[in-house]
């Protein structure tokens, strides 16, 4: 299987525009994972802090003897660690269980307005990037107003990754990034149980592309370069989510499934959870 395409940053730097997702794994389970999706063709891996598994992913890519600059890491930092120095803390210690210099791209995890220390560790992430120990450099669970936040203080994400599915399109959201030139990224694509999948929108044209309604789903969001990341462990599963990329939706079908978006919120608010 070939790796995924790559969609660019606004700052040149070239993203998988699929990676395996490594929620709710723990550790010995995603250093297995990442080894097989290794070669099965992934490059991108998705990690957080609070998933408790980055020394996983560390060392399932040790094993696969794949050389550093051949893969994308993804991590996220939790709360505690918003502004002032915290997010070099929040980077030393990610880089230490990851077993790396550098960090491809990494994100605050969640914007927790309640804190209010947002905007401090952005430019926390900034001086990360200048330094040059991160590649890249992003958010998660930003609403817009969150994001409008950081656009008045004069920065700007070159990633958010947010709950995406074709019932939760967030266009509102999509629209604001396409401004600012921020890639959109998708956690839970497939959603929890995932009933979209059944609809006609779906099924109908995994049947015209002889594909799974997964792999249509995941084709419909790299189709419109967004970056997701989904969670197997499975060997197989890992080979059918990264097998997309050698068909394309038309215009009419990429239309019927966005329409199946409900405009209801995302599973966890940003405005209320955080970690």
């Amino acid at each position: 299987m070939n790796p995924s395409p790559t969609v660019a940053l606004a700052n040149g730097v070239q993203m998988p525009l699929l990676g395996l997702g490594t929620w709710p794994m723990d550790n010995d389970a995603t250093a297995s994972a990442v080894k097989t999706a290794v070669s099965n063709g992934y490059r991108l891996f998705d990690t957080a802090e609070s998933y408790g598994n980055e020394a996983g992913v560390g060392e399932g890519l040790r094993r696969t003897g794949i050389r550093r600059d051949e893969v994308f890491i993804t991590s996220k930092f939790n709360k505690e660690w918003h502004g002032g120095g915290g997010v070099a803390q929040a980077f030393e210690a990610s880089a230490k269980r990851l077993g790396v210099e550098y960090i491809d791209l990494f994100l605050i995890h969640w914007p927790d307005p309640a804190q209010d220390r947002y905007v401090e560790a952005f430019i926390g992430l900034e001086a990360l990037l200048r330094e040059g120990k991160v590649r890249s450099i992003g958010t998660s669970n930003f609403k817009p107003k969150h994001l409008q936040r950081l656009f008045d203080a004069g920065l700007t994400p070159h990633v958010n990754q947010i709950q995406l599915d074709p019932e939760h399109v967030r266009s509102d959201i999509q629209a604001l990034h396409r401004t600012k030139r921020i890639i959109t990224g998708a956690y839970s694509p497939l959603g929890r149980g995932g009933a979209f999948l059944s609809r006609p929108a779906v099924s109908e044209a995994a049947v015209r592309h002889s594909k799974t309604p997964s792999q249509v789903v995941l084709r419909w969001l790299t189709q419109q370069c967004i970056a997701a990341v989904s969670k197997s462990a499975d060997p197989r599963r890992q080979l059918e989510n990264l097998d997309i990329f050698d068909f394309e939706l038309t215009a009419e079908e990429m239309l019927r499934i966005s329409a199946l978006d409900t405009g209801g919120p995302a599973r966890l608010d940003p405005d209320e959870y955080a970690h």
